[in-house]
């Protein structure tokens, strides 16, 4: 199913799990994709793991995406995928970006994140990696 023939847009969440205080690069993203035709809701900084998953939850969302450069990546990510997950979203995908070592990324995509977006990754390909891999509504 392409994106023009669906009824729904893709659903993201985006949030920043966490003590990060800089989220310019997720407002960015929120806003690149909202001009890319996906429904967008931000949570803010400073979200806790309980949070983002109550947030995915209570939105019906598509797509989770993570956005960290704290370096609390190992402990706040598969703790969010645990809890969305709990929650019976199994059909969600989760993602993240941000400052991840290259070490840690097959930890975390063994954890349930799907992919991992490094700095100077586009708008573009994030966009084209959702609509390929977000769940399909009707």
């Amino acid at each position: 199913m392409t994106d023009d023939q669906r009824s729904v847009p893709i659903r993201v969440l985006i949030a920043k799990p966490g003590l990060d205080g800089h989220d310019r690069g997720a407002k960015v993203l929120a806003r690149g994709l909202r001009d890319e035709g996906f429904e967008v809701i931000y949570t803010g900084l400073r979200q806790t793991p309980e949070m983002v998953a109550d947030a995915a939850e209570q939105e019906d969302v598509d797509v989770v995406g993570l956005s960290i450069l704290s370096g609390a990546h190992m402990t706040l990510l598969p703790r969010i995928v645990e809890l969305v997950r709990e929650r019976g979203m199994d059909d969600v995908l989760i993602a993240a970006g941000g400052i991840i070592p290259d070490a840690d990324i097959t930890r975390l995509k063994e954890t349930g994140i799907a992919e991992v977006f490094g700095p100077g990754t586009s708008i573009g390909q994030i966009a084209r990696y959702f609509r390929e891999h977000a769940r399909q509504r009707a």
